[in-house]
């Protein structure tokens, strides 16, 4: 049976736009809090785009999807599931990250993660940039002992070098940092909706010369949208994975509010079934990155976000 602690409050009995918000009016429980060690998964924010190559603003994405997940309700009617019950879900809160040290601010998060992690949370992020995803991934590796797999919806790889001769790490090189410190087993990574313009095919040829599957966007439309994510549980198999939902996989008439839109993508329906065919794998942790308020139109991005959301959820439950 469920504890009504980690259940939210219904729209029914507290208007959802009242009150405090916190990620989808979950219990928000700070670090020395009694009921913390009891938390199956964590939702938490690193509001941080130190890493940012051209347009920041995500580091606005946890607060404005802790705003617009308000909204969300208990049921998935479409899956019948209800993750609230089926988990004791909360709100862990952001980590401090320094605004203009990313050292500092990888640090802490990484710190963050492996308190999560030695209590026996499962870790969902809301970013931030994409940098933030390496924070998590690194922690988990520490904490699992081996290299497991990823399912990654986005427009880019995110497989180049560093930028600026070598030094610098970026929201562009999550996937190939976390392959050369042994994070990820290349072999069971999947990256679907590749699109757009590119400096080069260095991080395509970076991924194939691994093993990784990259699914562009015109193979996804070409072969469907449930044959691309029959591919995906295929690549991953009964093996743990990693899921990494960037905003900018969606098409920016869908999501506008992202640092790097590309146009040419999935609906938001396409996007949710996306996400829903994800149901069964053996989900180690989750992300959704690059919400970026700034450059939202009337709150669509956050919403859809914040619906995201609420399906990596229900695909995370075991």
């Amino acid at each position: 049976m469920s504890d009504p602690f980690f259940l939210p409050p219904s729209g029914t009995d507290l208007p959802r736009y009242a009150g405090v918000p916190s990620f989808m009016r979950l219990p928000y429980l700070q670090p020395d809090h009694p009921r913390r060690a009891e938390v199956d998964i964590g939702i938490f924010g690193l509001p941080w785009d130190g890493a940012t190559s051209n347009r920041p603003g995500a580091r606005h994405g946890p607060r404005g999807l802790r705003d617009a997940s308000t909204m969300i309700r208990e049921r998935n009617r479409a899956t019948g599931q209800e993750p609230f019950k089926a988990a004791r879900i909360a709100d862990l809160g952001d980590v401090a990250m320094s605004p203009v040290d990313q050292h500092d601010a990888l640090t802490a998060a990484q710190a963050f993660v492996a308190g999560m992690l030695g209590q026996g949370i499962r870790p969902f992020m809301v970013g931030g940039d994409h940098l933030c995803t390496l924070t998590v991934l690194r922690e988990l590796r520490a904490a699992r002992g081996e290299a497991f797999g990823l399912v990654l919806l986005d427009s880019h790889t995110d497989l180049y070098p560093p930028y600026f001769g070598g030094k610098t790490l970026t929201h562009g090189n999550p996937f190939r940092q976390a392959i050369e410190e042994g994070c990820l087993d290349p072999t069971a990574c999947v990256m679907i909706g590749m699109r757009g313009t590119s400096y080069n095919n260095d991080d395509f040829q970076y991924g194939w010369d691994r093993g990784v599957r990259i699914v562009t966007i015109e193979e996804c439309f070409a072969l469907g949208w449930s044959a691309v994510m029959q591919i995906a549980r295929e690549v991953v198999g009964t093996r743990a994975a990693y899921v990494s939902f960037d905003i900018d996989f969606i098409d920016p008439a869908y999501a506008p509010g992202t640092g790097t839109p590309e146009v040419g993508g999935p609906t938001s329906f396409e996007a949710i079934g996306c996400v829903r065919a994800l149901r069964g794998l053996d989900i180690i942790g989750a992300d959704l990155v690059e919400v970026a308020p700034p450059f939202d139109t009337a709150g669509i991005t956050t919403w859809l976000g914040a619906s995201i959301m609420f399906e990596l959820l229900c695909a995370m439950q075991r």
